[in-house]
């Protein structure tokens, strides 16, 4: 088996300022050096840590060149990205919420959507059996002409629709377990019955107005979009359960050909944004249900594109987890919080409740669709 680890060292030099967790610096909010969430640390302590562990060496690291216009144009509008352009070469800025960038931001973005779009292109070429892509920025949130949530260009859509104008893939899902909800691609695909979307992430976390179980896509892509917003607390047994009840039922009934996951790891323990003890064996069991799906339904073309996780200490072993799954390497990074982490798991009584939250959804859907 050979699984393909695309990155590039420009990424970690992307910048966010201004910035003290989530909130812009006013008034009263004293900034601190590392304010900015989505620094570099957590993304480049994981390629530390699949080198000191050994796992690179089950891995075929390679790079990929920046998306070329005519692929970001499939997405964004040529006005979006002549404001970026202009911006990023004028030092950086802001032009959405949330979403700052530094001087070169313009090139790191495209950067970063050309290793989502060479991990897909890869797979679906089969170069590779499966891959990953370690992106930065991310993109889930990104609408087609508006940045927001860290996210500059939409890059898991840059891919899909780089490979649909090359002939290489009809029917994709995207299964994006990020803790925040996936506003930019379900709104970009929600008409579109080729596409199906499913957001498993923490109920009104971000954006708060986005990610209702009720917003099942219109028009040709009714029944298309799955949202699946889980109380924060939810755990491990939680999120193994809306994966074998929600996500695995619909990608069966779907039969893509390819899945792509928007893997973010903002849903583990310790992670400042979010709130849902999520450990990194929850994103192994992930992953290994998800290569099982797609080794049933389509030849086993998976890819993993990285999208958020914020503890610089926790992230790394979380995505090594899903790694070493992707790779069947026995190359492992055991947790060093795994102990403590199931003892702070939800009780049996709350994993009920997630469980009936989860049956509502199913029944809503079932309804509805």
């Amino acid at each position: 088996m050979t699984t393909a680890f695309f990155w590039d060292e420009r990424t970690f030099w992307h910048t966010g300022h201004g910035y003290a967790l989530t909130a812009p610096v006013k008034d009263l909010v004293q900034p601190l050096p590392d304010g900015f969430p989505d620094g570099p640390e957590s993304k480049r302590r994981l390629k530390n840590l699949i080198e000191m562990s050994g796992l690179v060496r089950d891995l075929r690291m390679q790079g990929a060149p920046e998306a070329p216009l005519d692929d970001l144009i499939r997405v964004h509008s040529s006005s979006y990205l002549g404001a970026f352009k202009k911006m990023s070469d004028a030092g950086g800025g802001e032009l959405g919420p949330r979403a700052p960038f530094g001087w070169g931001g313009y090139e790191i973005a495209t950067q970063s959507a050309g290793l989502a779009l060479g991990a897909l292109e890869a797979v679906l070429q089969s170069d590779v059996d499966n891959a990953y892509a370690l992106c930065r920025p991310p993109g889930h949130h990104c609408l087609p002409e508006f940045p927001n949530g860290f996210c500059l260009l939409a890059n898991i859509a840059v891919a899909i629709e780089a490979m649909r104008a090359r002939d290489l893939l009809g029917r994709v899902a995207v299964v994006d377990w990020d803790v925040h909800h996936g506003n930019g691609t379900e709104a970009i695909f929600y008409d579109r019955a080729d596409v199906l979307t499913i957001s498993l992430h923490q109920e009104r976390n971000y954006p708060t107005d986005t990610g209702d179980v009720a917003d099942l896509g219109t028009g040709p892509g009714h029944g298309r979009n799955l949202n699946i917003p889980l109380p924060p607390g939810t755990g491990h047994v939680g999120y193994l359960e809306a994966v074998d009840r929600l996500v695995a039922p619909a990608l069966e009934w779907f039969e893509p050909e390819a899945i792509i996951v928007a893997a973010g790891y903002d849903a583990a323990a310790f992670d400042p944004l979010g709130r849902m003890l999520a450990t990194a064996e929850t994103f192994r069991a992930m992953t290994l249900r998800l290569k099982d799906l797609a080794g049933t339904l389509c030849d086993g073309r998976l890819v993993l594109v990285h999208e958020g996780g914020y503890s610089e200490v926790y992230t790394p072993f979380c995505a090594h987890a899903a790694i070493e799954v992707l790779a069947a390497s026995d190359k492992k990074a055991a947790d060093p919080f795994a102990d403590v982490l199931d003892q702070r798991q939800p009780s049996s009584a709350f994993d009920a409740f997630v469980g009936r939250h989860i049956q509502e959804i199913e029944e809503y859907v079932r309804d509805k669709t």
